[in-house]
C-alpha cells in the first residue's frame, strides 16, 4: 500500500455528533494509526495526539487501542491481503482510506468482531471523511471480500515473518540465525503475559494468586486477572514487570549498605528493585514528567529513593557502590507489548542511539568505585546496541574487566545475558533483552 509524505495534512470533518455507533473509536484508531506510521511516534504518544475534541467514553478508547494494537502486530499480513486484492497492488492516497481498510481487515480477520459490522462500520467512517468519501464503495467491496475469504486467508497463517518489515528480519537472521529470527517473528503474534516482581516470598505469592513462577523469578499471572485486584497490590508487595526486564538489576547484587546510582531511571521498575533489596539508591532521570511518575511509583511502594532530574550523561556525584545504566534505546525487544516499534524504527535511529548509549556508557565508568560494579542494559533486539558496545567500551577502557553473569539466568551467552522475545516461548516468552555486568579493577 502506498504511504504519504510527512507533509500530508488529513482534514477531518468539523462534526461528527451524529456517527453511527462505533464510527468514533474507528476514527480514533485509524487515526492514531496514520499519526504513528507517519510521525514514527509510540502508539500511547499517537493516541494523545490524534484524541479528538469531543469526549470520548472509556470503552470507546479502549476499543480504539484494541484495534489499532492488533493492526501494528499483523501490518504485513494486512498490506498484503489487501494489496492482492486490488487491481493495482494499492489504494488511492487519500484521507484515512488505507487505515480504514487496514483497520476494518484486522477487526475481520484477527478480532471478535462481525464480519458485517466491520464492514458497515469502515463503509461509513469512509463516509465521513471527506477525502476519502468518494471510495466508500471500494471499501465495501474490498472489505467484503477479505470476509468472504476468511477462512482461505487464515489457513495461511501465521506467516511467521510476515509480520516484521523485511530489512528488521533479515537482521535478526544474521544476528541470530534464520531459525531463531522466525521464532522472534512468530512470538510477536502472541500478545505477552502480565509478569510481576515480587518483594518478598515469589513461590509463595504465585500459589496465592494462581499464578507461574518463572525460572527468572518473576510470576507470571493468568490472562484473566487484574493486577489491581491482587492481594498486597495497595500495600506494595509487587510491582507489574516483565520477566526479562528485572533482570538487570538483580546482577548488581544489591544489599543493605549499598550506594546504588540508576542512570535514565524512570518508570522506576529496576529502582525499586536495588531499593527493596535494602541499597541507597539514587534514581536520575532527565524528564521531569518521567521524573514525577517514577516519584509516584516509589510512593506507591514506599520507597525512600533519592531522585533527581538531570542528563544521564552529565550528572556528577561521589562515586557509587555500583551504577546501573538502562540506556535509552530502539526498544526493538519489546515489540511484543508495543508492535508499533518494528514498523516506526529505522536504522537510522539505531546508529544514532548507539552514539548516545558510547556516551552515557563512558560517563557512568566515571561514577563507578575501584572494585565497583557497572551493568549497562537495553531492551533491544540489536546487537549495536549490546554486544558492540560493550566490544566498543573494552576496547578503550583498560580498568573495567567481564564480570561473568551467573550460568542461572535466562538468554545467556558467554558471560552476557541476551534474552530474545522467543526465549521461554512454551510459557509466553519475555522481552528482548541485553545485559552485562563489569566491574572496576582500578
Amino acid at each position: 500500500m502506498n504511504t504519504r509524505s510527512a507533509n500530508d495534512t488529513h482534514k477531518k470533518p468539523k462534526k461528527h455528533r451524529m456517527d453511527p455507533p462505533g464510527v468514533a473509536a474507528r476514527r480514533f484508531a485509524a487515526d492514531t494509526i496514520r499519526r504513528a506510521l507517519r510521525e514514527r511516534r509510540t502508539l500511547d504518544d499517537a493516541m494523545a495526539v490524534a484524541r479528538p475534541a469531543l469526549a470520548m467514553e472509556a470503552g470507546d478508547i479502549a476499543l480504539a487501542r484494541a484495534i489499532a494494537t492488533v493492526t501494528f502486530r499483523r501490518m504485513g499480513t494486512l498490506r498484503k491481503v489487501l494489496e492482492t486484492r486490488m487491481k493495482d497492488g494499492g489504494s488511492p492516497d487519500v484521507g484515512l482510506l488505507h487505515e480504514i481498510l487496514l483497520t476494518g481487515a484486522a477487526q475481520i480477520l484477527f478480532m471478535d468482531v462481525a464480519d458485517h459490522a466491520a464492514v458497515d462500520v469502515a463503509v461509513n467512517l469512509a463516509k465521513s471523511d471527506r477525502l476519502a468519501m468518494h471510495y466508500a464503495a471500494l471499501v465495501n467491496a474490498l472489505l467484503r471480500r477479505v470476509a468472504s475469504e476468511k477462512a482461505q486467508i487464515l489457513a495461511q497463517d501465521p506467516p511467521e515473518d510476515g509480520d516484521v518489515p523485511a530489512w528488521l528480519q533479515a537482521r535478526w537472521a544474521q544476528f541470530y540465525g534464520d531459525a531463531q529470527a522466525a521464532a522472534i517473528g512468530h512470538s510477536l503474534l502472541t500478545p505477552p503475559h502480565v509478569d510481576i516482581t515480587v518483594f518478598g516470598d515469589a513461590p509463595a505469592f504465585a500459589a496465592e494468586v494462581g499464578g507461574t513462577l518463572l525460572s527468572t523469578g518473576s510470576v507470571r499471572l493468568p490472562r484473566d486477572v487484574r493486577v489491581d485486584s491482587l492481594p498486597g497490590y495497595a500495600e506494595g508487595r509487587f510491582q507489574v514487570q516483565d520477566a526479562a526486564s528485572s533482570l538487570p538489576a538483580r546482577l548488581i547484587g544489591a544489599r543493605p549498605g549499598m550506594r546504588v546510582l540508576d542512570l535514565c531511571a524512570a518508570p522506576g521498575g529496576k529502582t525499586a528493585q536495588l531499593a527493596k533489596a535494602g541499597a541507597s539508591v539514587v534514581a536520575v532521570e532527565r524528564s521531569r514528567d518521567r521524573a514525577e511518575r517514577l516519584k509516584e511509583n516509589m510512593a506507591r511502594l514506599d520507597l525512600a529513593v533519592e531522585v533527581v532530574i538531570a542528563d544521564a550523561g552529565t550528572y556528577q556525584a561521589e562515586p557509587f557502590d555500583a551504577v546501573l545504566l538502562d540506556a535509552p534505546c530502539s526498544a526493538t525487544g519489546t515489540a511484543r507489548r508495543h508492535p508499533e516499534i518494528v514498523w516506526t524504527k529505522t536504522l537510522e535511529d539505531i546508529l544514532k542511539l548507539a552514539a548516545q548509549q558510547d556516551r552515557l556508557l563512558a560517563h557512568a565508568a566515571t561514577l563507578v568505585k575501584p572494585g565497583g560494579i557497572l551493568v549497562y542494559s537495553t531492551c533491544s533486539l540489536e546487537k549495536e546496541e549490546g554486544e558492540a558496545r560493550i566490544a566498543a567500551f573494552l576496547g578503550t577502557n583498560n580498568g573495567y574487566l567481564l564480570d561473568p553473569v551467573d550460568d542461572a539466568m535466562l538468554g545467556i551467552e558467554p558471560g552476557l545475558m541476551r534474552s530474545l522475545p522467543s526465549t521461554l516461548a512454551a510459557l509466553g516468552g519475555v522481552d528482548g533483552f541485553f545485559a552485562v555486568r563489569l566491574r572496576r579493577s582500578v
